[in-house]
């Protein structure tokens, strides 16, 4: 479970074996709260989530955009 980045007490990573087939681009985030799961294309948007209030998954998504490069980037780099 390759973790991307931290920000503030959340993780965000992704799973080594993401399904076959492989789902598209998408970001798992997990804190103390709970967990989402973010796609990235065609525009980030919330997969599903569980213990997150609204305020938090907004701030969530806002990392997420943030660091799409490099979401991008380390998905491709692990799965070439």
């Amino acid at each position: 479970m390759p973790v991307v980045f931290r920000y503030k007490s959340f993780r965000f990573f992704f799973y080594s074996n993401e399904g076959n087939p492989r789902e598209a681009m998408h970001i798992h985030v997990r804190g103390a709260e709970g967990e989402a799961k973010f796609w990235l294309t065609p525009t980030v948007y919330l997969a599903d989530s569980d213990g997150f209030d609204a305020r938090t998954l907004r701030e969530l998504r806002d990392a997420v955009i943030t660091n799409k490069d490099l979401i991008e980037r380390t998905w491709n780099d692990h799965f070439a």
